[in-house]
């Protein structure tokens, strides 16, 4: 029996397979942000003859001062849409799904690319890699921000894609709140409680639902665990997976690592399946394991055991477009 051939359904979206190619950042973009032929191209590539289930789009900024890089996707203004259309139609054609990532750097995002005096996050507390100190955001700050996913989630439904996954990992802004080590604030919002460091996550996808409706598919991309002392932890992964999937989440897309994406010393392929295993214990709703896997039979093996529902493969399709089409074809055979 294949695991990974079987379909799956995100709240009323039928998935042919459990295959995704998680979000990737590929720098193919404009320099304000619109689509291009080269990543097109990109994208016609990775999802020719439809072999992948699902596509998550590379996280895209839904305001100029959430933006990370040059060369990101735009998913900040109307005039964006158009764009984003013809992505979404030729996944489509391809024969593959595809989810809009929408976010918001917070204290990752350089002020010499946004051209903001300075950027903003939970709280004051230098980010690793970047030299500025960002300012602690106001509660007028945190509802711009909450109107920007919000509307953010609005064009991708208009462009097509086939639902939206809200990013709350990898040191962005989302997941700044969430860890204690860059949360010190003394509000609402602050580390004390795991509903008081989803607030903002609960505020945002309650402002996204209401705006795109009951309907549509919601993911959100949990960087469930910092594996840093005195920073989030399995427990707090749990914990959160729930209140998530209380305040409406459809899937839960599975990350961790302090401002990045690696668990520190091991190496296993699907090496955030811990966590995804731990989730999934307590939680209705589908989740996704991305974490060093490149051979299908990992993938099926993982699935098998029931450490995840769906399986993200990064790496291994960005160095190998038929990388897919060999895994979908052999998990057939076997």
């Amino acid at each position: 029996m294949s695991f990974l051939n079987t379909p799956i359904k995100i709240g009323r979206l039928e998935l042919k397979n459990r295959l995704v190619m998680p979000p990737m950042a590929t720098s193919l973009a404009s320099e304000t942000g619109e689509v291009t032929k080269s990543i097109c191209d990109y994208y016609d590539e990775k999802s020719a003859g439809g072999y992948i289930g699902l596509i998550i789009t590379e996280h895209s900024y839904v305001s100029e001062e959430g933006k990370v890089r040059k060369e990101q996707l735009s998913i900040a203004k109307d005039e964006d849409v158009a764009g984003l259309q013809r992505l979404v139609d030729l996944i489509h054609k391809n024969g593959s799904k595809v989810i809009a990532q929408i976010n918001h750097a917070g204290g990752a995002a350089n002020p010499q690319i946004t051209g903001y005096s300075a950027s903003y996050s939970a709280s004051a507390v230098k980010m690793p890699k970047f030299p500025a100190v960002p300012k602690e955001m106001t509660l007028q700050d945190i509802e711009k921000v909450i109107h920007d996913f919000a509307a953010a989630a609005v064009r991708a439904k208009k462009a097509g894609f086939d639902g939206v996954e809200i990013h709350s990992a990898h040191g962005y802004l989302l997941n700044q709140f969430y860890s204690p080590l860059t949360n010190k604030r003394t509000d609402a919002y602050d580390a004390s409680s795991m509903a008081n460091r989803l607030r903002l996550h609960t505020e945002i996808i309650r402002a996204v639902r209401s705006a795109v409706g009951q309907e549509y598919p919601v993911a959100l991309r949990l960087g469930a665990c910092d594996y840093r002392e005195g920073g989030s932890t399995v427990e707090d992964a749990v914990e959160a997976a729930k209140i998530l999937e209380q305040t409406g989440i459809d899937l839960l897309d599975v990350s961790g690592g302090f401002c990045g994406y690696v668990r520190p010393g091991v190496q296993e392929q699907g090496y955030f399946q811990e966590l995804t295993e731990a989730i999934k214990k307590v939680v209705d709703i589908p989740v996704i394991l991305t974490g060093g896997i490149t051979e299908s039979r990992a993938a099926e093996a993982l699935l098998k055991s029931n450490k995840a529902d769906l399986i993200g493969v990064g790496r291994a399709i960005l160095k190998d477009s038929l990388w897919a089409k060999e895994a979908i074809l052999t998990s057939r055979q076997e």
